[in-house]
C-alpha cells in the first residue's frame, strides 16, 4: 500500500527517488519523504504530510545531490497522517523505510524505551529503526543487526535500510510485502513495485519471502531466510516504459473507463476462436486439472470480491459446479470445509493484496486440487505463487477505484468457466453462444459508454445527496454492490446495495423523497419481479433512477428517470451494466469536487492486513 524506492548509483539519485515516488502515487498515500547521503557522506532527511509535489518544493531550497538514498510514500496505519509519522524514520545514524505492519510493535517499543530510546512518532516503523540501531551498536555489523532485528519482528514488512557509518550500502528485506531489485551497470535499486524503477532499468529480480539483499553500486548479494546465499532469476521487462498519461481526459479514472473496450479485447485476444475457448490460454497443466474439478472456491477483496460473486452465478448456471466466494480477510480466520478436488481461485488487480496472498499461502497446505490466480500484474507475488494463472491484460490502472481491472476480471472468469465447462456439462451449442457474445463485447461496451454525457446531465441532481440505495436482482445484485462501492469510494456519498427482493425486509424503511434509488434492469427473466420491487419504492415517494434495457418497458415519469441501454446477450449483462454505474460515480464525484484518482483514506495496492 505504501511505496518504497531505494537507490545506489554513480549519478545523482535524488531525482530518481522523486520520480520513483511519482510513479507510485497511484497506490494512494498521505505523506512522502526521503533520506540520502551527499558527496561528503552526510545524511539528509526530508519529509512532509501531503503530496510528493510538496516534497519537491522543500528540496528546491535544500541540498539535493546524493549518490545513495531511500524514499517512501506512506498510507497511515499506525499514527495519524503527519510529518512526524511519515517515513523515513531514523534512529541516530540509521534510517529506514517500511511497508507493512509490525504486529508486536508495542512489546518492542517498551523494550526499546527501557534501553533509553526516545520515540518521536506513533508508528510501528520507528520501533524497527531503534531495534536495528541497538543491535548495530552491539554487533558492529549492519547486516548482522538487520538479521537479528527481523528475527524479532512479527507481521508483514518490506524494509529499505541505510546507515551513515556504511553510506555506500543499501539493505532490503522482504517478508509478506513485495520488494523488487532493479539492476544496471552503474547502479542498483530497490522498490515495492517495478513501475517505480522503469525510468532507470528493465532488469529486475523479484525477491522471495524471507530474502535479504545487500546492495552496492556495482554489486549485490542475496540471502534467504536461513542466511544462505542464493541466486534469483533476473527478469527482463520488455513492455513500453511510458508513464501513464491522462491524455485528453481530466482524470485517470475517466480515461480507464473509456479504455475498457480495448482492454476487454486484449484480454480475449488469442484465447478464443470463432466457437471455442482455446485450452492453451490456461497453461499446459490446466486440462488435466480442469477435468478433475468438482468445486470452486474464490477468494478476493473489494472490487475483486464482487467479480467473484458475479462469477458464482455464471459458473453454477453453465457448469453445475458448486462455487463458494469469500472475502480473503475472513477466509484466513475461520476453519474451512474443503470438498475433494476443489480449485482455489484468487482474484487481484495488483497480485500483492496482503489478505489474498495470505489466503493463498494457507490454501496451499489445506488440500485443494490446485490454485489459479486471475491477475493484472505478470510478475506479482500472487502470479508467481499460484499453480495456474490467467492474466487480465488491463494495462496499468492508476485510479485507485478499479474500473477496467474489474471488467477484465469478469472476462477472464468467463473464459475460465467456459474452459471448465467442456468437462462439466457445457454443450457445444451453449459454448458457441457464449463465445459469440464475447466477440460482441468490445463493441457493446463502446456503445454503452456513449451514455456518458446523458448520465452526467441526469445526475446533476446529486449535488446535495449524501445517501443512495442500489438495487439489482440475480447476477445484477453484485453489480449493484460494485456500483455502490464506486460511489462511496470516489464521491464519499454513503451508498448501500441490496437484492431488490429484500426491500420489504428492512431497507424500505429508508425510502422517502430525499433517498435516490438506482436500479439495474436488463430485460431478462427477473424483470417483472424487479418492476414489482421498484413499484414499492415509487409508492413511497422514492426517487428512482433506472438503468434499463431499451426493450424493458420503463418510461420516464414523475419520480422515475430511465437511462436506456442497448440490448445485450444475457451472459454479458453483468459486464455491460457495470459501465454506466462507473460513469455515474465518476460524474457525481466531479460534481462533489473530490480527489477522484486518489480518494481519501484509500490505496491502490493494499499490502497490509
Amino acid at each position: 500500500m505504501c511505496g518504497i524506492v531505494g537507490a545506489l548509483s554513480e549519478q545523482n539519485v535524488v531525482g530518481i527517488l522523486i520520480e520513483g515516488l511519482k510513479r507510485l502515487e497511484y497506490r494512494g498515500y498521505d505523506s512522502a519523504g526521503l533520506s540520502f547521503f551527499d558527496e561528503n557522506s552526510q545524511l539528509h532527511t526530508y519529509k512532509n504530510s501531503g503530496k510528493v509535489k510538496n516534497l519537491v518544493s522543500i528540496l528546491a531550497n535544500q541540498p539535493n545531490i546524493g549518490f545513495s538514498g531511500i524514499a517512501h510514500t506512506r498510507w497511515a496505519t499506525h499514527g495519524e497522517p503527519s510529518e512526524i509519522n511519515s517515513h523515513p524514520h531514523r534512529s541516530s545514524d540509521v534510517t529506514i523505510v517500511h511497508n507493512g505492519i509490525i504486529e508486536n510493535h508495542e512489546e518492542l517499543r517498551c523494550e526499546m524505551q527501557n534501553y533509553g530510546y526516545v520515540f518521536v512518532s506513533d508508528t510501528d516503523t520507528e520501533v524497527v529503526a531503534h531495534l536495528i540501531h541497538y543491535y548495530f551498536v552491539n554487533l558492529n555489523s549492519l547486516k548482522s543487526a538487520i538479521q537479528k532485528t527481523i528475527s524479532r519482528l512479527e507481521g508483514a514488512y518490506a524494509l529499505g535500510i541505510m546507515c551513515a557509518r556504511e553510506p555506500g550500502v543499501l539493505f532490503g528485506v522482504r517478508k509478506g510485502s513485495p520488494l523488487v531489485l532493479g539492476l544496471t551497470d552503474n547502479g542498483n535499486f530497490i522498490a515495492s513495485d517495478q513501475m517505480a524503477l522503469r525510468q532507470v532499468t528493465n532488469k529486475f529480480i523479484f525477491m522471495e519471502e524471507g530474502d535479504l539483499v545487500e546492495l552496492r553500486t556495482q554489486s549485490y548479494n542475496l540471502t534467504d531466510s536461513s542466511g544462505k546465499n542464493v541466486k534469483r532469476k533476473i527478469v527482463i521487462i520488455a513492455d513500453n516504459d511510458e508513464i501513464a498519461k491522462k491524455g485528453k481526459y481530466e482524470h485517470f479514472m475517466l480515461k480507464e473507463i473509456f479504455e475498457q473496450p480495448e482492454m476487454l479485447q486484449a484480454t480475449l485476444q488469442g484465447r478464443i476462436s470463432d466457437k471455442h475457448v482455446l485450452p492453451e490460454a490456461f497453461g499446459t497443466k490446466a486440462p488435466a486439472i480442469f477435468a478433475k474439478v468438482k468445486g470452486i472456491h474464490i477468494v478476493a477483496c473489494g472490487t475483486s470480491y464482487h467479480a467473484g460473486l458475479i462469477a458464482k452465478y455464471w459458473l453454477e448456471e453453465w457448469t453445475g459446479i458448486l462455487c463458494q466466494v469469500e472475502v480473503a480477510s475472513e477466509y484466513r480466520y475461520r476453519k474451512s470445509v474443503i470438498l475433494k478436488d476443489t480449485l482455489f481461485v484468487t482474484i487481484s488487480q495488483s497480485g500483492e493484496t496482503a489478505d489474498t496472498l495470505a489466503a493463498l499461502q494457507l490454501a496451499k497446505n489445506s488440500g485443494y486440487l490446485a490454485s489459479l490466480a486471475i491477475c493484472n500484474v505478470a510478475n506479482s507475488s500472487l502470479v508467481r505463487e499460484s499453480d495456474l494463472v490467467l492474466m487480465t491484460y488491463a494495462g496499468p490502472e492508476i485510479g485507485v477505484a478499479s474500473t477496467k481491472a474489474f471488467t477484465t476480471q469478469l472476462v477472464a472468469l468467463q473464459l475460465l468457466f467456459i474452459g471448465l465447462g467442456k468437462d462439466h456439462g457445457l454443450d457445444s451449442e451453449k459454448e458457441q453462444q457464449l463465445i459469440k457474445a464475447l466477440h460482441q463485447l468490445p463493441q457493446l461496451c463502446s456503445k454503452t459508454l456513449e451514455l456518458s454525457d446523458i448520465i452526467e446531465k441526469i445526475f446533476q441532481s446529486f449535488s446535495d445527496k449524501n445517501h443512495a440505495l442500489f438495487l439489482g436482482r440475480g447476477v445484477q445484485f453484485p453489480v449493484a454492490l460494485e456500483g455502490a462501492l464506486k460511489l462511496k469510494e470516489i464521491s464519499y456519498v454513503h451508498a448501500e446495495a441490496y437484492p431488490a427482493g429484500e426491500l420489504k425486509h428492512g431497507p424500505l424503511a429508508l425510502i422517502d423523497k430525499k433517498m435516490p434509488v438506482i436500479a439495474v434492469a436488463p430485460n431478462n427473466e427477473l424483470l417483472e419481479k424487479l418492476k414489482s420491487n421498484l413499484h414499492e419504492v415509487k409508492a413511497r415517494g422514492g426517487q428512482l433512477f433506472v438503468f434499463a434495457d431499451r426493450d424493458a418497458g420503463f418510461k420516464n415519469e414523475s419520480g422515475v428517470t430511465v437511462i436506456n441501454l442497448p440490448h445485450v446477450p444475457k451472459s454479458l449483462e453483468a459486464i455491460i451494466y457495470t459501465l454506466p454505474l462507473q460513469l455515474l460515480s465518476y460524474h457525481v464525484a466531479v460534481l462533489k469536487g473530490t480527489d477522484i484518482d486518489q480518494p481519501r483514506n484509500l490505496a491502490k495496492s493494499v499490502t497490509v492486513e
